[in-house]
């Protein structure tokens, strides 16, 4: 996938919108992919990208979180820690098969297909420049931070 063109793809977000990657063009797109809404560290991860919003879209970089969790709990999530992007349901896992998050995974020695926490930065033209997956929270989004400005300052 890394190098290549991301397929469209339309997904009901917060804010009653829908994401269409095709009309993103000219600004690139971080979707960072976590497991559930309100849980440490997916809370922490999304503050992170809250924090850093501002320096994102100098970098002429839109971020939307995507995860199972319905509509009605993300603008919960949404509204309970300020964040200033929209988050994507994914409940029917359209965009978790399609950029192949969904793993095998272990909790209390059972296992159970889950999100794999992975981010994805795609170009102004919607080629996908950067991935990172089995993220690990602290340090990730001022990491896709200085990704997505030395490709934004490339362009």
């Amino acid at each position: 996938m890394l190098n290549q063109p991301i397929d469209n793809f339309t997904a009901a977000a917060t804010s009653d919108t829908t994401v269409e990657l095709a009309k993103l063009a000219g600004q690139q797109v971080v979707l960072y992919f976590y497991p559930k809404d309100n849980t440490p560290g997916c809370t922490t991860e999304s503050q992170d990208f809250r924090d850093l919003h501002e320096q994102f879209s100098a970098a002429n970089t839109l971020i939307f979180g995507v995860s199972r969790d319905t509509l009605r709990v993300h603008e919960n999530f949404k509204a309970k820690h300020s964040f200033p992007f929209e988050l994507i349901s994914d409940g029917e896992e359209a965009l978790c098969k399609q950029f192949d998050v969904i793993k095998l995974k272990k909790l209390y020695g059972k296992e159970h297909l889950g999100i794999e926490r992975s981010t994805f930065l795609i170009d102004s033209s919607g080629v996908l420049r950067h991935e990172w997956r089995k993220v690990k929270v602290a340090g990730h989004a001022a990491e896709v931070l200085a990704a997505a400005q030395a490709l934004n300052a490339g362009n």
